[in-house]
Formats: structure tokens, C-alpha cells, sequence
């Protein structure tokens, strides 16, 4: 039995793990004015969308996820040959209508896939579960990253879908924006008024940077920071503490809106990958998704881990 899993754009993990044919991406469009391309994690077409002049009105864009059609015609023509049973791992139900198109697609195809597989001379059934991980950007990737390790040791796929929605369950996701005014007109820009404009107006004078935190579905800040650097350095130094104390799968994610060169430079990350190699966690760290570069902005911080505790940052 093969075993796949499917993500959508936002999802932040290395490139290896979409190279792999373990993890195919579902690909959101960008429109911005006349420009328009696509988010599939592909890191050359994202580190050219920062170099350019484009990216200056990027909190104007429009993101549009695929329609519960375009999901369906991707699980019937590649997924349904390619696999056996595929885990759909989608970024959290409340910020995006990704969950809920797959999970219409996954019942439209239950009375069609059959034909197909047995003209392709297979002759076992398929089976496809959607699952909302309840995070964004790379806390998503923790339970994907965990899911891809239990299939590698051959883990059978009812165990691992226990285990998957019990590690989302307990996944952690942070995220720090460099500007407060760019993340205002992002939310704007989406019909989201959680960024008001005298809370971006005040962040901005006094350079107070919120530390924002998911888990389940819920969002909201956890600390503010007088700083970028001191607010990434607070998240790094928290999170080194977390690992010391013991997480729950020895994964932690982390992804930048920009070169990784520059996110090594920050305060406090060499004592972040300190504790992860003291403590056998594999630090996963990824160029962020075009799409949460556009939504939280260039140089924005994202980081994830999995813990049953209740975090420090929470």
C-alpha cells in the first residue's frame, strides 16, 4: 500500500519533502493588478516575487484557493493512480475555504475512482481522509513531517491517521509580522478587522511587535515586544526552552519570509538550533509560502512545534 499526502501552499516544510513524491502541493493562485501567478511552493519563483517591485503592493493582492472542481479533478487524475490512501492535510478551517472544498471533492470522487484504478489494474480500494491541522504556515508542517516519518517506518494508515489528528491537536504555530500597518491592509484587504488601525498606528510609534499564536483553530497574540528582533529573539528563546524541556515529536519548523541567511543572523537562533541538536529535535526550517509572505509580509517569522503541555508563549 502506498500512502501520500496532500498540502496546500501555505504549508512550510524543506523542499525535500515535496521532492520527495511523499507530499504533493495544492497551489493557490496570486493575482496582484495585472501580475498573476501561483503559489506551489516552488522557492525560485517566490524569492523573485520578493526581489521585484511587485512585492511593494503586496497587501493589496487577491490569494485564490482551488475550487471543490479543480481538487476533485487533482484526486482523480493523479492522486487516485498514484496512491493507495492519501492523508489531506489543510491549513486551518477559519482563514481559508481550503478544508471545506476538499472535503466536498473527497465525497464527489467516492462513486467515480473505482473504473479508473481498476482500468489502471488495481484492484484495492482507495481511501482519502481531509483532516484540518488547526495551524498556519509552519506549524502545519509538524503533523505532515510527522505523518511522512510514521510512513517511512510503515506505520499502517488508521494508526497514523490517530496519531496525525492527535499531533495537530497539540501543534503549536507562531508568527511574528516585521509591520504592523502592512499587516492592517492584509487584513483589510480580506474583510478582516482583527488589526484595527489604532492598535497598527500605536505598535508602529512605540515599534511594538505582537508575537502571534495558533492552536486549534483559534488565534490570537501572546506577547508584544518592543522590536522585531527582540520579539523573534523572545520567540527563539521560549521555544529553546520548550525543546529543553520536552516536545512531543522531535520536529520543530521554522520558516522566514526571505533568504534563510538573514533569519540565522536573528538574536537568539543559534541557541534555538543549540538546544534541537542537545535534545534530538530536527530543526526544519523552510523559505516561507508566497502566500503567508503576502498575508504577514516580507521578513516575517514563523515557527512550530507539537507538545502536550501548555506552552510559555500561550
Amino acid at each position: 500500500m502506498r500512502t501520500g499526502f496532500l498540502v496546500d501552499a501555505t504549508c512550510d516544510l524543506p523542499d525535500r519533502f515535496f521532492s520527495s513524491g511523499d507530499v504533493m502541493v495544492m497551489p493557490i493562485a496570486v493575482r496582484l493588478g495585472d501580475h498573476i501567478t501561483t503559489d506551489q511552493r516552488n522557492d525560485e519563483v517566490t524569492l523573485g516575487f520578493l526581489d521585484s517591485g511587485i512585492a511593494a503592493g503586496a497587501s493589496e493582492a487577491e490569494t485564490s484557493a482551488l475550487s471543490v472542481e479543480q481538487i476533485r479533478a487533482l484526486f482523480l487524475e493523479r492522486l487516485v493512480m498514484e496512491y493507495d490512501y492519501v492523508f489531506c492535510l489543510t491549513v486551518t478551517r477559519g482563514r481559508s475555504p481550503i478544508f471545506e472544498h476538499a472535503t466536498q471533492a473527497s465525497f464527489s470522487i467516492l462513486n467515480e475512482y473505482r473504473p479508473m484504478r481498476e482500468a489502471a489494474g488495481k484492484t484495492s480500494p482507495f481511501s482519502l481522509r481531509v483532516l484540518d491541522t488547526g495551524s498556519l504556515f509552519a506549524g502545519q508542517g509538524i503533523p505532515v513531517a510527522a505523518g511522512v516519518a510514521m510512513n517511512a517506518t510503515g506505520d499502517n494508515p488508521p494508526v497514523m491517521r490517530a496519531r496525525i489528528e492527535h499531533i495537530a491537536k497539540n501543534t503549536h504555530s507562531y508568527a511574528i509580522a516585521p509591520d504592523l500597518y502592512y499587516l492592517r491592509s492584509r487584513a483589510r484587504a480580506k474583510g478582516d478587522r482583527s488589526v484595527g488601525l489604532v492598535s497598527a498606528m500605536l505598535g508602529s510609534a512605540l515599534d511594538i511587535k505582537p508575537i502571534l499564536y495558533c492552536n486549534q483553530g483559534n488565534t490570537r497574540p501572546v506577547a508584544k515586544v518592543r522590536g522585531f528582533e527582540a520579539a523573534v529573539e523572545k520567540l527563539f528563546t521560549d521555544t529553546a526552552n520548550e525543546v529543553q524541556r520536552g516536545i512531543s515529536v522531535p520536529m520543530l519548523t521554522l520558516s522566514f519570509g526571505g533568504p534563510l541567511e538573514q533569519l540565522h543572523a536573528f538574536p537568539g537562533y543559534d541557541n534555538l538550533v543549540l538546544a534541537c541538536q542537545n535534545n534530538g529535535v530536527e530543526l526544519l526550517e523552510s523559505l516561507m509560502s508566497l502566500t503567508g509572505i503576502i498575508n504577514l509580509g516580507a521578513g516575517a517569522v514563523s515557527l512550530g512545534f507539537a507538545s502536550e503541555r501548555k506552552p510559555l508563549l500561550s
